[in-house]
């Protein structure tokens, strides 16, 4: 039996209902039996797949789009203050629900499992929910990106599990109280909400102190900030399970064995056996991933051989070094990756896998943010040194003003300074003729980026088709 619905939540209204999160939370309580309503900037086929489930989704936003028995809004930390349906719903004394305490309400009575880091959630999240749904156990699942089809990054399950990813962004992850908390690493990122690690830290701090008491904290003995992380904590209430390749690891990595776009994975568990297993997507960070989801569910004492075995079975999420397609011996993957680390470890990923075949790697990267590209543009223009070639975009802005000065420009020198072979182009439009001019039988084309650059593959594939 489902769990009840709060009354604020019998009939939503969701401001963004498009995005990935939020229409992640409108899918469940949709399922749940709530009358689900939203609006969007734009119509997509998530907003569609919504409209199947019979949510009312509206394009636009305008304060007359808020029904009239309307029980609350729903909105995200993206969402201004002067939208007209906010503006509409505090004159008539709605309760206004940030996402993070929908979803925090949507796993009360349940066993959650939480999944946090600066990188590595969403992939390690859709690992759980893949298994777990496997091994028939029916989990609920809210995930940052789709598994396939749009509309997949949720679902209601009528099992007691149900794994979150646990947004560290802007503080929302401290919402939760999981039975399970994952911490994969902890770098300094979303710098309009951070101004230092010191920061950082103190929000990891209170995310970890939200496990309930008895539970469990997985977490990397291989992160610099998740080991400078576990010194800092001081609860005796919960075990803590640290995994990776360290020598001090709880749950250790011996081996790692890539094979094409997949790797052997080989760890000795707490209990002392060595367990050997297959991940089904490339790149060392993508096995770490697996082994934290392993250590999660060995947590909630599920048979660690059955899970192995049915992490297998995961073969990738949308955007996250999808295979896009291949077309004249060239293949085109897509890549969400938007901060330096990210791009640097799918990087040296599909570094290993295109060693067998000699071809190159070429890469169009649009940078994500203003402020992330003001902090981090040297860094990114570091990572990008790891490709054969690289096209660079102009900035995505997302939710952020301009900032004076920050341009594309502080990724292409620092590339340049690091011997990379870049080239600017501010025309989206003129990418696949750029690429298709560039690439060679062998070769694997990389579209990186959290904005819209994924956009760009089914182009690229048409003019090399061509």
């Amino acid at each position: 039996m489902a769990p009840a619905i709060p009354a604020s939540m019998e009939r939503p209204h969701f401001i963004g209902i498009g995005g990935a999160g939020m229409s992640g939370i409108a899918k469940i309580l949709a399922q749940r039996g709530a009358a689900v309503a939203g609006s969007d900037a734009k119509d997509s086929a998530t907003a569609q797949a919504l409209r199947t489930l019979g949510a009312t989704v509206h394009i636009g936003h305008a304060a007359e789009h808020l029904a009239a028995d309307a029980t609350s809004v729903v909105v995200s930390s993206a969402i201004r203050d002067d939208n007209p349906e906010l503006t509409a719903a505090r004159e008539r004394g709605l309760p206004v629900v940030h996402r993070s305490d929908a979803l925090a309400a949507l796993m009360d009575g349940l066993r959650p499992i939480a999944v946090a880091g600066t990188h590595g959630k969403t992939t390690t999240t859709s690992m759980l929910a893949v298994s777990l749904g496997a091994l028939g156990l029916k989990p609920s699942y809210a995930i940052g990106g789709d598994l396939d089809a749009p509309g997949s990054n949720a679902e209601h399950g009528t099992g007691r599990i149900f794994v979150a990813e646990a947004d560290e962004s802007d503080r929302s992850f401290h919402k939760y109280a999981p039975e399970v908390a994952i911490v994969l690493n902890v770098e300094l990122d979303h710098h309009a909400n951070y101004a230092s690690m010191d920061e950082i830290y103190e929000s990891f701090e209170t995310f970890v102190d939200r496990v309930r008491p008895g539970g469990t904290l997985v977490i990397s003995a291989d992160h610099p900030g998740a080991r400078e992380l576990t010194g800092r904590l001081g609860r005796d209430d919960i075990e803590v399970v640290t995994y990776g390749e360290a020598k001090d690891a709880d749950v250790r990595i011996l081996q790692i064995t890539p094979h094409g776009l997949a790797s052997d994975v080989t760890v000795t568990l707490t209990s002392g056996k060595i367990l050997t297993f297959t991940v089904s997507v490339p790149g060392r960070h993508y096995a770490h991933n697996a082994v934290a989801a392993l250590a999660a569910g060995v947590a909630l004492d599920l048979p660690p051989h059955q899970l192995a075995d049915a992490l297998g079975k995961y073969t990738g999420v949308k955007r996250r070094l999808q295979l896009k397609g291949e077309a004249a011996g060239v293949q085109v993957i897509d890549s969400y990756a938007h901060h330096p680390t990210e791009m640097s470890a799918d990087l040296e990923a599909i570094r290993s896998a295109t060693e067998e075949t000699g071809g190159r790697i070429l890469v169009v990267f649009q940078p994500h943010l203003y402020s992330r590209t003001q902090e981090l543009g040297a860094e990114m223009g570091q990572a990008l040194a790891l490709a054969d070639a690289s096209v660079v975009l102009d900035i995505y802005p997302a939710r952020e003003d301009p900032i004076p000065g920050v341009t594309s420009a502080l990724i292409t020198d620092a590339a340049r300074d690091a011997g990379a072979q870049v080239t600017p182009e501010a025309d989206k439009g003129a990418i696949p003729e750029l690429i298709a001019g560039m690439s060679r039988p062998g070769d694997l084309v990389l579209t990186m980026g959290a904005g819209d650059v994924t956009d760009l593959g089914p182009a690229i594939l048409s003019r090399l088709g061509a």
